[in-house]
């Protein structure tokens, strides 16, 4: 296919997602392709994330894209600096860089119906023009600090854990850590050791299990480079056994019981201190929040020089953090490790498609989209890692692959259309998006993730970020770009 008869696309992010559609692309014979990134480079959240002991809680044999196994991983599970390397080494591969125009934080994105063309603008007031649009922004790329009384007034050094402070040196000092979610699992075990006093802050107490973690020696990296079967099926055997949790967390069984034992017994063998461990149980059915691994958390708590306050922050003062029975924790550096925006799926991107509706008003009351990619109104637009397509467990790399691949068999269908002369759009229509999201609703009504409040819901309650199914299901379901899916006046023809 020449690239006189592709579609342009743009894509928003330069992740794993945002890159993975672009390779996808690119594989097919679809070359009019520009990504922008608001950063520096690729890489996403693993650009973004420096901060000390960041890590994958996936296997690296299964956080990484199909068609391009990594021999050379230092661990099995992938740090920070061999994942960032990994995506840097295949963007160059791939003849990616080119298309990555950095720098570039989207703003608008509107859809100009005599045209068929999406008008992108940055923030800097450069405009883009594009036959379809890709928003690639992630789930976990906007960081939250909650808005708390006074917090402009610490004297100190405060910082979220997405934006790292590596110019502030840690040893010797007073540290508060504002939250116990998968970040701080990670950088608390790994700066509790140079500080004089480390105060973790918890609103709820999360599960976390031993993480079955090595570094990968010589003998696996031979192994993999001359043996590719050898690491194939190492991805397989994870993959199965991811996909046996994502099952279990709809239906239930033997595997969340497992892992409740497996919790307490790593609880109980690694916090001597009875009152922190007490301090330490969840209030909520595993699974119900985000699953942790690591075999350093619970260690690093039971130091003495570590604190954990249940008490709500009810503001931050000059000298640090006051909880809400009046005690004041006193600190010289606070580290906000309160996660990310995930139910904001816009991030701050004012998008606006037919009739100049508003994508912000229409998921007003929490966003939705068939097969978590198309919305109604909004031609053309396809979302990666959008609603309802993030994982208990497993790989979210395996889902955005599989959008990818939608992706391409809907701009195969417009490239069809340019051959004849055509400029189609595709619009999913929206009894085929409700009855869709319907189905979500009910079947995440029946989840775990419906028994407790996590960054999975909206202040509603409403499920907006998981699938409740597994990552076969789900590929199965988005195998296949079918036509009768959208508005009639948009599409003619079949699509195969």
């Amino acid at each position: 296919m020449t690239s006189a008869h592709s579609p342009s696309v743009l894509i928003i992010g330069a992740g794993l997602g945002g890159l993975g559609v672009a390779a996808h692309l690119a594989r097919a014979g679809h070359h009019r392709i520009t990504l922008l990134d608001r950063g520096d480079g690729p890489g996403g959240v693993w650009r973004d994330n420096t901060y000390p002991g960041a890590a994958c809680d996936v296997p690296s044999s299964l956080y990484s894209w199909s068609f391009a196994p990594n021999p050379g991983w230092e661990r099995r599970y992938g740090t920070q600096p061999d994942i960032l390397r990994y995506i840097e080494r295949e963007v160059d591969r791939l003849g990616l860089r080119g298309q990555i125009r950095t720098g570039q934080r989207v703003v608008s994105a509107r859809w100009e119906e005599d045209a068929r063309q999406w008008r992108v603008t940055t923030a800097a007031g450069q405009e883009y023009v594009a036959d379809v649009l890709v928003p690639a922004t992630g789930q976990l790329s906007d960081p939250v600090i909650p808005d708390l009384p006074g917090i402009e007034s610490f004297a100190g050094h405060a910082f979220h854990s997405a934006a790292w402070r590596h110019d502030v040196d840690l040893t010797g000092k007073r540290v508060a850590v504002i939250g116990t979610g998968a970040s701080a699992v990670q950088f608390v075990p790994a700066i509790a050791d140079r500080v004089a006093a480390l105060t973790v802050h918890q609103r709820s107490a999360p599960y976390v299990v031993p993480k079955p973690d090595r570094a990968y020696t010589r003998l696996h990296h031979a192994a993999y480079r001359r043996l590719p079967g050898t690491q194939s099926a190492g991805r397989q055997l994870t993959w199965r056994l991811s996909e046996w949790l994502n099952g279990s967390f709809e239906t239930g069984g033997v595997l969340p019981k497992l892992l409740y034992a497996a919790w307490r017994g790593h609880l109980r063998a690694t916090v001597k201190d009875p009152a922190k461990r007490a301090a330490l149980v969840p209030d909520y059915p595993i699974g119900c929040k985000r699953l942790l691994f690591s075999n350093d958390w619970y260690r690093a708590l039971d130091r003495e020089q570590v604190a954990v306050v249940t008490d709500v922050v009810s503001g931050v003062e000059p000298d640090g953090v006051r909880t809400m029975d009046g005690t004041l924790h006193q600190a010289d550096v606070i580290v906000w490790g309160t996660g990310f925006a995930a139910t904001d799926f816009l991030g701050g991107i004012d998008l606006h498609g037919v009739g100049n509706r508003s994508l912000a008003e229409v998921w007003a009351d929490g966003a939705y989209a068939h097969l978590g990619m198309t919305v109604p109104g909004f031609p053309n637009l396809f979302w990666i890692y959008g609603p309802n397509t993030n994982l208990g467990g497993g790989s979210i790399v395996s889902m955005m692959e599989a959008q990818a691949a939608y992706v391409v068999r809907a701009v195969d269908h417009l490239a069809a259309g340019l051959r004849r002369g055509e400029r189609r759009a595709l619009e999913v229509r929206p009894d085929v998006a409700a009855a869709y999201d319907a189905e979500m609703q009910r079947r995440l009504g029946d989840s775990v993730w419906s028994r407790c409040a996590s960054w999975y819901r909206t202040d509603g309650g409403r499920v907006t970020t998981n699938w409740p199914g597994t990552i076969a299901e789900y590929q199965r379901r988005a195998s296949d770009v079918a036509l009768s899916d959208f508005h009639p006046t948009t599409t003619t023809g079949a699509l195969a």
